[in-house]
């Protein structure tokens, strides 16, 4: 019985950490400002938060560092391809193509 007590009281205490944190933006409204420099910073957190996610699956193949990667050489491509062109489905569908080719061994 005493573990259900701690359970109820662990989702009463996220839930009012997650009230708190979310609604003191709306609480404070235009009084609570951020600075230019942090926000001018905070333009940069998407990007980052993607960079986070994806790098590390690009550097390691099955949780091991590999000195011939084909994930990396996919990245690689798809980078290059998405800096020359605009078209936003060529670096995916090239990039998806070297995959493919590298890891069932068709290479060029």
């Amino acid at each position: 019985m005493i573990e259900g007590v701690w359970l109820w009281i662990t989702f009463a205490a996220l839930a009012l950490t997650t009230v708190i944190t979310r609604g003191s933006f709306i609480l404070i409204g235009e009084k609570g400002r951020l600075p230019p420099t942090v926000q001018r910073a905070l333009r940069y957190a998407p990007a980052s938060a993607l960079a986070a996610l994806i790098v590390p699956d690009l550097l390691l193949d099955h949780g091991h560092f590999q000195a011939f990667n084909p994930k990396l050489v996919a990245g690689a491509v798809i980078v290059a391809i998405a800096l020359r062109t605009r078209n936003p489905w060529l670096p995916f569908i090239l990039g998806m193509g070297v995959l493919i080719a590298l890891r069932k061994g068709l290479g060029w």
